[in-house]
């Protein structure tokens, strides 16, 4: 086995990996590190330890960007062209966004700018790549694409329609702030789309009987819509469950088979 094929197995998911044990504790470290990366978030003041959070942690940032980037073919098998394709696909994007920040570290202008620390943020988002029940959803999500897309589509036309009916049959003043209810048909989306998802802030409600009767249509109607990407996520999340753990078994057993067929071949 070469050595970028080894690399390949610790840093991929391990999951698919030979390496799986030795994976799992790669992941393990790198969400430790992630989470020291943003540990300084927390807190407005900047103390001087704070510096090593941040310049340790984008050190190994760079290294495992480098490490993911020579070992592209394993990972998006498209032979030579991964190596060009990588560095635009979506984490290796956040991968490097997330290094940025702490080249406030050489550059005084850069670091005057607000966006180092939103720039930090991104490396929450790495927590996808490392720890498996997310990494789990998004793979659910991408496979599931198209059908959560449609159950989106449902729910914004029925916000659009909701909001529409209730703009124009909601025309009573609110005798809190002497002003109509929604003053605008943005208001309107609003007041829909925390309704439809229950949320209900309380800072927009209908007064009128007709509004009060609308929302409360829209309410009943919303818990159904909310509830499919639920179970649909929910079901999709289980198959990769039991998909994954198929997998390891095969490979185990595989694993075995062979030790077994070089335990053979050593006594003859």
């Amino acid at each position: 086995m070469n050595i970028r094929k080894r690399i390949y197995n610790v840093i991929g998911p391990g999951y698919l990996t030979e390496d799986g044990g030795l994976s799992e504790k790669y992941h393990f470290c790198m969400s430790f590190v992630i989470g020291v990366s943003i540990f300084p978030l927390m807190f407005r003041d900047h103390l001087e330890i704070f510096t090593y959070f941040d310049v340790i942690p984008a050190i190994i940032f760079v290294i495992d960007y480098i490490l993911r980037w020579i070992t592209a073919d394993y990972e998006l098998k498209k032979g030579w062209v991964s190596f060009i394709i990588y560095p635009f696909t979506l984490m290796a994007i956040i991968d490097l966004l997330s290094i940025l920040p702490t080249i406030h570290m050489l550059s005084p202008t850069f670091k005057a700018a607000r966006i180092t620390r939103l720039l930090r943020i991104l490396r929450v988002v790495k927590f996808i790549r490392y720890y498996e029940p997310l990494e789990i959803i998004m793979a659910v999500v991408k496979r599931q694409g198209r059908t959560l897309w449609t159950v989106f589509s449902l729910a914004a036309f029925y916000i659009f329609i909701t909001a529409l009916i209730m703009f124009n049959a909601e025309e009573d003043i609110n005798p809190s702030t002497g002003e109509y209810l929604f003053p605008t048909f943005f208001d309107a989306i609003y007041w829909a789309a925390c309704t439809l998802t229950t949320v209900g802030y309380g800072d927009i409600y209908p007064v009128s009987q007709v509004g009060r009767f609308i929302s409360m249509i829209s309410a009943f109607v919303g818990v159904a819509i909310v509830a499919l990407p639920s179970g649909i996520i929910t079901a999709g999340y289980l198959d990769e469950l039991k998909a994954r753990r198929e997998r390891q078994m095969s490979r185990k057993l595989l694993k075995q088979q062979h030790q077994l067929d070089v335990n053979d071949h050593e006594l003859d």
